[in-house]
């Protein structure tokens, strides 16, 4: 009998389980599905997801772009459930929205494995894997009291409603500065949607509010952080930004004096730990750990040798 065969015949587990007592590893066809390729991060993800399938052989990508519209997004899960995949990888938009689209694939045998963002309610899940976002929330906190130990007001960009690294990155920044909530004090907290064009109009509109500029602006991404940079640079003003994501252009804001910091939190060891993981258990039926996480740090002038994309830099 052909494993092309076995595959539309029954579950993936199932056939994962027949695989590992011996029988050669078949081919795999798996989906990958990234919230937006408008998005700096979302590209290199991609570009890693790929690089990972093709160290491991074997496996046929189907990529696509989410468009940042979670019905886009949940119509790419659909239509990867009716092509019979073997698997999924993908970075859900929204932790809740798009909820029914996985629980939909899971129902059908279809082992998915979340990257970067994580999604609730959906029990069957086969792993997440991701960056420990409250913990680089923490690692900006935690620079915002070393550069002033006797406190700062402070302007806070946050991420994508609805998003689990928006919520998770909010949550760890307030996880350290709450408790210090007499010398910390946030004098603006809004989101800019993950994006560089609302991080800069955001920003005007705060600094054309506030009586005095904030003494550090905290931002939930990169993208934000360098629109917020441009309105600060443009008014002259010298206030200390930190980014999230070490994107190219962001670790070369660093080198040059632009960005206080950004925080690293490893895309590519993601997207290959979660196609390795996903990989493992189809063909061998070794099931991952249900949450993997890797520790960003923040990455300053002092230690950009540490950055996983120093090397794009011009």
């Amino acid at each position: 009998m052909e494993m092309k065969f076995l595959k539309k015949v029954m579950p993936a587990a199932a056939v994962a389980a027949l695989l590992s007592t011996g029988v050669q590893a078949q081919d795999l066809t798996i989906a990958t599905s990234v919230p937006s390729l408008g998005f700096p991060f979302f590209v290199h993800m991609q570009k890693e997801l790929a690089a990972g399938a093709e160290a491991l052989g074997g496996i046929s990508l189907i990529s696509t772009d989410g468009e940042n519209k979670t019905p886009k997004q949940t119509a790419d899960v659909e239509a990867a459930i009716i092509q019979g995949v073997d698997g999924i990888v993908i970075s859900p938009i929204d932790a809740v929205a798009m909820a029914p689209a996985l629980q939909q694939a899971v129902d059908a045998g279809v082992p998915v494995v979340t990257i970067d963002r994580a999604v609730q309610g959906v029990p069957g899940i086969l792993a997440h894997v991701g960056a420990d976002n409250v913990k680089g929330g923490e690692a900006q906190a935690n620079l915002i009291v070393e550069l002033f130990p006797d406190g700062a007001n402070i302007v806070n960009l946050q991420g994508q409603p609805g998003a689990s690294p928006a919520i998770d990155r909010n949550k760890g920044v307030h996880n350290v500065l709450d408790g210090m909530a007499d010398k910390y004090k946030f004098v603006a907290e809004q989101t800019a949607n993950f994006a560089r064009e609302e991080g800069a109009s955001v920003t005007e509109a705060i600094l054309a509010g506030l009586d005095s500029p904030p003494d550090v602006i905290v931002a939930a991404n990169d993208d934000m952080a360098l629109g917020a940079l441009q309105v600060t640079s443009e008014q002259g003003l010298d206030i200390p930004i930190i980014g999230f994501d070490a994107l190219p252009e962001a670790l070369g804001s660093v080198r040059d004096g632009g960005l206080a910091a950004t925080i690293e939190q490893f895309p590519g060891g993601q997207s290959r730990g979660a196609m390795d993981a996903l990989v493992k258990y189809l063909r061998d039926g070794t099931k991952p750990e249900a949450v993997i996480l890797l520790t960003p740090i923040a990455i300053t002038k002092d230690n950009i040798n540490d950055a996983e994309r120093l090397g794009e830099l011009n």
